[in-house]
Parts: C-alpha cells; sequence; structure tokens
C-alpha cells in the first residue's frame, strides 16, 4: 500500500493519496470525512478502501479550520462538543464545497497512477451533502456518489443539497440511520420523492439498528455488523460505475 500526504496547491491543503502500488493506474475514488477529520479510524477506511483497486485521496475537508491533527477535532471536553460542532459547520459553506470539490477532482485526475475519465466520491455525516453537491456541479467527471449517514441533505432553506439532484448524472447510493436527528424520517421522504422524480440511477436504504455515525470505529456508535453492510455497498457502487 502507498501512502502520501500531499499538499493541494490550488487551494493550500493537505490531503493523503492512497493506493494499492505504484505498477498500474486504479479508478480514483475522493473520501470526504466526517466532521471531526482525518485520523487513523477512517485513514484505516480509505486504506481498506484503497485495497480493493481505487486510488483515494483524502482531502483535509475542513481546511479552513486547522491542519491535519493525529487524531483529529473532536474534543475531549463533552461539554465543548456543541460549540466546536457549530466551528465546524460554519468553514465551509455550499459554494466551498463545489469549488473544493473541483480543486480535488482537479488534483486526483493529475496524479499519476490514477485512471483519466471519472471518479467516485463518498461523504460521511456533514460531507454526505458535499458529495451530492460535488456530483451536481461536475456531472461529467463524477461517475458516483455515496453517503453514509448523510446530515442536513433536506433543509427548508433555499439551495438545500436536494435540490441540486436534477443536475446529476452519477449513480447515487444513500445509507441513513434509523436513529438521526440531521435526518429525520420526513427529510428522507423529501429526499427519495426527489430522487424518484430525478429518474436516475440511486439506491436510498436504511440501515437497522444504526446510529448516526455507525460507519466509523472510534464512534461511540459505531456498528460493526451494518459498518461491513456499508463497505460492501461501497464497493459495490463504485465497481460497477469506474472499472
Amino acid at each position: 500500500m502507498i501512502e502520501e500526504k500531499r499538499e493541494i496547491p490550488t487551494i493550500n491543503t493537505e490531503t493523503l493519496l492512497l493506493r494499492p502500488d505504484r505498477a498500474a493506474e486504479f479508478p480514483g475514488v475522493i473520501f470526504l470525512t466526517d466532521i471531526w477529520g482525518i485520523r487513523p479510524a477512517n485513514i484505516g477506511m480509505a486504506k481498506r478502501l484503497a485495497e480493493k483497486g481505487f486510488a483515494v485521496l483524502m482531502p483535509n475537508v475542513f481546511h479552513r479550520y486547522s491542519r491535519i491533527q493525529p487524531n483529529g477535532w473532536k474534543p475531549d471536553d463533552e461539554s465543548q462538543m456543541h460549540k466546536a460542532l457549530q466551528t465546524l459547520f460554519g468553514t465551509l459553506t455550499a459554494e466551498q464545497m463545489v469549488s473544493d470539490g473541483a480543486a480535488y477532482t482537479d488534483f486526483l485526475l493529475a496524479q499519476v497512477g490514477v485512471k483519466p475519465g471519472k471518479i467516485g466520491v463518498v461523504g460521511y455525516c456533514f460531507s454526505g451533502q458535499m458529495a451530492l453537491r460535488m456530483a451536481a456541479a461536475e456531472p461529467d467527471r463524477v461517475a458516483a456518489a455515496a453517503s453514509f449517514h448523510g446530515g442536513f441533505l433536506v433543509t427548508g432553506k433555499p439551495g438545500s443539497p436536494h435540490t441540486v439532484i436534477p443536475r446529476v448524472k452519477a449513480r447515487l447510493y444513500f445509507g441513513h440511520a434509523v436513529e438521526d436527528g440531521t435526518a429525520t424520517p420526513g427529510q428522507i421522504a423529501t429526499l427519495e420523492d426527489s430522487l424518484r422524480a430525478w429518474h436516475g440511477a440511486f439506491q436510498s436504504e436504511m440501515y437497522e439498528g444504526a446510529k448516526h455515525g455507525w460507519t466509523v470505529p472510534d464512534q461511540p456508535v459505531y456498528n460493526e455488523l451494518q459498518a461491513e453492510r456499508a463497505f460492501e455497498k461501497l464497493v459495490e457502487l463504485f465497481d460497477a460505475t469506474l472499472k
């Protein structure tokens, strides 16, 4: 496994690039972390995905907040959790998701060992909406986009993420938690109505017994059985669209 820390000069941010070896080209995938950033738990997830035959770019999504820290940004003091979340939410607007996403895509496709053409993108938690927005903004380069326990995919505000679905050409996958205040049953129903009206290729599924954040091993709600199912679905999506 090749793991390199790189800089994306156009937006002055750090990223990790992982791929099985240097001797071949692999389809490119952008792995967008949950809100607590790059850390050993999700680096392990990205490595596992790379081992399935992908060149995986893991950018520091919240680079306007901080450089990469060894264990991410989750505060040790629970009383500071709400404040930290609000700060992080405020560092990445919808417009910045699109512009940063284009920079990540440009950078990934320019790397030696990455197949030219189309990429996949996956987002977790807050970055689920970023995966969707990237697919809408880059319809000719994003072939597949996935969101796991994605939050705020449907809001009551103008420019809600679900409103960009008509511009998407990619195959989409949404994996939802059964207990998630950022993706209520009503919001998921609205999302699925929009997906059906779109007439594109998609899956939207609930994960039984899963709470928000269930895919990431360092989270207290980690659900190994359902995390394995999510990983299999992700590999299936990227195998079908990128290889």
